[in-house]
């Protein structure tokens, strides 16, 4: 079992930055991949981005060149640097992480709320 502990989201005016942050604990050494999905209202979960145990990295294209996605894998914590953010980045967002045998775990959302 794999428990994730999100934190960082709230409340930032258009083109302003915040910092998402996903702590694991539990069975570590099973994790390969973690990431960020998200969900607006009335939208389906999206991928944002996501960062393998090798360093590979993938993001959805609204997101290019404004997120950032990094790991610290001593911390087990695996970070989203939102910067330029949009209104249209509104969304809970979650921590999500895949083990080596493919089981998923998600983390439980935080609210990203942009005003304009």
């Amino acid at each position: 079992q794999v428990q994730l502990v999100e934190s960082g989201g709230g409340l930032v005016q258009a083109g302003g930055s915040l910092r998402l942050s996903c702590a694991a604990s539990g069975s570590i050494a099973s994790i390969n991949t973690m990431g960020w999905y998200r969900q607006a209202p009335g939208k389906q979960r999206e991928l944002v981005a996501r960062i393998t145990t090798g360093g590979i990295i993938n993001y959805t294209d609204s997101v290019k060149g404004r997120f950032t996605i990094s790991r610290d894998n001593a911390k087990n914590t695996v970070y989203l640097q939102m910067n330029s953010l949009k209104p249209e980045d509104t969304a809970v967002y979650y921590c999500n992480v895949r083990t080596w045998t493919g089981q998923i775990y998600w983390g439980q959302g935080t609210q990203v709320t942009l005003s304009s």
